[in-house]
């Protein structure tokens, strides 16, 4: 797939890995990295290109390992650092590159940084976080919400002043403003690329800088509260979200790894103002290569009509430099395939992320199409879900790879429950079925793989019948016709000339030629050679 012009990041798939659910390797429960190391193979045989592996930094868990408290080292759960390298080297002769999860706009209460810093207001670190003193009052700083549910400042009685934190109380915010904590949070990004990561991806990017003076944000009126703890969910994100300052960290970000060699970061960037969320990738192209594009996921209704605009409005607003990406499912969101409505539909979501132009994110599980477990709420162990009714549990339960008791994730209970198609909906049962799920990713990928017009061609828009989203990939004069049925009727789709159906989601007409017109069935997806 190697092109001079394009580089891996651009033709290549990213497959996501939540090391707790991906493979227990010692009969604890919870997945680690030895685990991934012994899953390596199954990556190779399903094509993709780089892995993506959540936080297994030492932490407490009290957001699962987004609460770091040693950026430096690996949580004994999940593994050692020698263990890192092991999976590092075989990924590596794997031909996988390998990018980490970097965690740079908070710690944990528990890192050695914060003991300093809330131990006297004199101590040297006290800046490296955001404390404030209460209003004359008594009350907080200012109307501020955490995302997790309360407000985003938590007492400290020690020196009796507020410190900020966006996340959970256990969570609290770097202060970014400090060269200080550039210097150290930087120091971590050359600790990993000296260990040869491929690159980062970096959550929650946008939100390292903070508004000077930190007014209070205003409140919406429209807004419908989750429940009575949703303070942020009634707000205006004008000053706990995105500010100017922070690109000139992004753009740090970028000068470091690009001393690496041919690295990559992937930025979580939250934004729905297109415009501003084009920012992140610098204005000559020179901060994220990758600012995480979520328009697919976050879509409240799953149509032809709703799709095709939000991706042809994602074309037309990127710059010529930009590479543009999709992620249709990941493990803070609902799993597609009960997000679309019907497996059918999903299969149409996984032939649309991996044939539309820019680098696909595939998250582990997605591939076998597993849908949203219905976990019983005192199972929940999701702060977010515990604290405003809506839990993440639901996308994290374990990877199904057999059909034994634990689905081959592990020989002891699961840290979340195994869901009770994994009799069925397995790797092992999927692999022997030629029209499976699984079988429809792998056919999608090798296809992408060998067809330059899928993996960097241009996107065109094409004519279809209502219901239908259909567009062109090309390159070197090789065309092929990307038609998805979103509706549970029979469409004729327009080829204008010839054509061979190189692939259709119900897997069971490729080769099959048509001349001027060919009928999609219901809840039908193909891809059509041109010519």
């Amino acid at each position: 797939m190697s092109n001079p012009q394009f580089r891996w990041w651009q033709t290549g798939i990213v497959y996501q890995i939540y090391p707790r659910s991906f493979q227990d390797s010692n009969g604890d429960g919870v997945g680690d990295l030895p685990g991934i190391v012994s899953r390596l193979d199954y990556l190779v045989d399903l094509g993709v290109d780089a892995i993506w592996i959540s936080p297994f930094y030492k932490s407490p868990m009290a957001d699962f390992g987004y609460d770091v408290a040693d950026y430096c080292d690996v949580d004994p759960i999940f593994g050692t650092l020698a263990d890192f390298d092991h999976l590092l080297e075989e990924a590596h002769a794997r031909g996988i590159k390998v990018i980490i999860d970097w965690v740079p706009n908070h710690t944990s209460s528990e890192h050695p940084w914060f003991l300093e810093s809330r131990s006297s207001r004199d101590n040297p670190k006290r800046d490296w976080y955001i404390w404030r003193d209460a209003k004359p009052d008594g009350s907080r700083p200012n109307n501020w919400g955490s995302i997790f549910g309360g407000p985003a400042w938590e007492w400290d009685e020690t020196t009796q002043q507020y410190y900020y934190h966006y996340f959970v109380k256990g969570q609290p915010d770097l202060n970014w403003a400090n060269p200080e904590v550039v210097k150290a949070m930087t120091d971590v990004l050359r600790f990993w690329l000296q260990r040869g990561v491929d690159g980062f991806r970096m959550d929650v990017v946008y939100l390292l800088a903070k508004y000077p003076g930190m007014p209070d944000n205003p409140i919406n009126p429209d807004a419908t509260p989750l429940n009575e703890n949703d303070i942020f969910g009634v707000q205006h994100h004008v000053y706990d979200s995105i500010q100017p300052e922070v690109h000139r960290y992004t753009r740090m970000f970028r000068q470091i790894t690009d001393q690496y060699g041919d690295t990559v970061i992937v930025g979580e960037v939250w934004e729905d103002d297109l415009n501003e969320w084009i920012k992140f990738y610098g204005p000559e192209g020179d901060e994220i290569q990758l600012p995480f594009n979520f328009r697919l996921m976050q879509l409240k209704e799953w149509n032809a009509g709703v799709v095709s605009a939000s991706v042809n409005e994602f074309e037309d607003a990127l710059p010529e430099f930009a590479w543009p990406n999709y992620v249709i499912g990941n493990h803070d969101r609902t799993r597609p395939a009960t997000r679309v409505g019907s497996q059918a539909q999903a299969r149409i979501a996984q032939m649309l992320l991996l044939t539309v132009r820019g680098t696909p994110t595939m998250y582990q599980g997605d591939e076998l199409g597993m849908e949203e477990a219905q976990i019983p709420r005192e199972q929940w162990v999701d702060p977010w879900g515990i604290n405003l009714g809506i839990t993440r549990d639901g996308c994290r339960t374990p990877m199904q790879w057999d059909g034994s008791r634990y689905a081959g994730f592990s020989t002891v209970e699961p840290w979340l429950p195994v869901q009770a198609d994994h009799t069925w909906r397995n790797v092992e049962a999927m692999s022997d079925d030629p029209h499976s799920f699984l079988s429809l990713v792998k056919r999608l990928i090798a296809l992408r793989r060998v067809e330059p017009a899928l993996h960097l061609g241009v996107y065109r828009r094409a004519g279809a019948p209502d219901g239908v989203f259909a567009y062109i990939r090309e390159h070197d004069g090789r065309r092929f016709l990307i038609a998805l049925n979103f509706t549970f009727e029979e469409k004729r789709v327009p080829l204008n000339g010839p054509g061979v159906v190189a692939i259709s989601t119900h897997l069971d007409r490729a080769d099959e030629t048509a001349a001027d017109t060919l009928t999609l069935r219901p809840d039908e997806g193909v891809v059509v050679l041109l010519g």
